[in-house]
């Protein structure tokens, strides 16, 4: 654990209670004198240290040590275009994706997309606080839902499509939007719209599931 978030970070003294001194205390076994971060997710680029200064039975207050501007976020953007697919596959790779400093998300409604599949953005949001208290980011990633592709690529002119071609994906560091299919692919009708648009596959001959590919481009773009 890199840091905890709490809305009360900042403040001179600092109370634990709930699952957050269990956390802390029972399962991480700090004591009086250990020093931990926190930030507050409205300005999570300060991070503030703590010192434990009391522990009893149900609570442990901490003593403000510094605030200091401690912004961590990959050194590049990436924005995905991701058409709809189930939230349990999401959320599976959701931790991941924020690990390796995706900076924004669009789910799109296409035309493969079953529309019974609904992202849920706050039970995102609170995966993504869980994943940066462990892997230390400090950057929200963020959200947005777009009604179809055409609307998608209005405001992304530049999207680099995610598709069946012979392009394998090489040098990507003008890469900053990517679009990817739901499951079954992009429709005919959507390759037509999408025929001026660059075009890539990764170099495996193994069918990737949206997940899967969301997580290996990421992984070739940013790292």
């Amino acid at each position: 654990m890199r840091f905890l978030f709490d809305q009360d970070a900042g403040k001179e003294l600092l109370e634990l209670k709930g699952e957050a001194f269990k956390y802390i205390i029972k399962v991480r076994r700090h004591q009086v004198g250990d020093e931990l971060g926190f930030r507050k997710q409205t300005s999570s680029e300060i991070l503030y240290r703590y010192k434990i200064v009391d522990i009893d039975g149900r609570s442990a207050t901490l003593e403000l040590q510094s605030a200091d501007y401690e912004e961590v976020a990959a050194p590049k953007k990436l924005h995905i275009g991701w058409c709809i697919v189930d939230s349990k596959s999401v959320e599976k790779v959701l931790p991941l994706l924020n690990e390796l400093g995706v900076s924004k998300i669009t789910f799109i409604y296409c035309d493969r997309s079953q529309k019974n599949f609904k992202p849920d953005f706050k039970r995102y949001e609170r995966i993504l606080e869980s994943s940066m208290q462990q892997c230390g980011r400090s950057e929200m990633m963020l959200f947005d839902e777009m009604k179809n592709i055409a609307a998608f690529l209005q405001e992304n002119p530049q999207t680099v499509v995610f598709d069946f071609c012979e392009e394998v994906l090489g040098d990507s560091s003008d890469i900053n939007t990517v679009l990817i299919g739901s499951e079954g692919g992009l429709s005919e009708a959507e390759r037509t719209l999408l025929k001026e648009q660059k075009v890539f596959r990764l170099d495996t001959p193994m069918i990737l599931r949206s997940e899967t590919a969301a997580t290996a481009i990421a992984s070739k773009i940013l790292l």
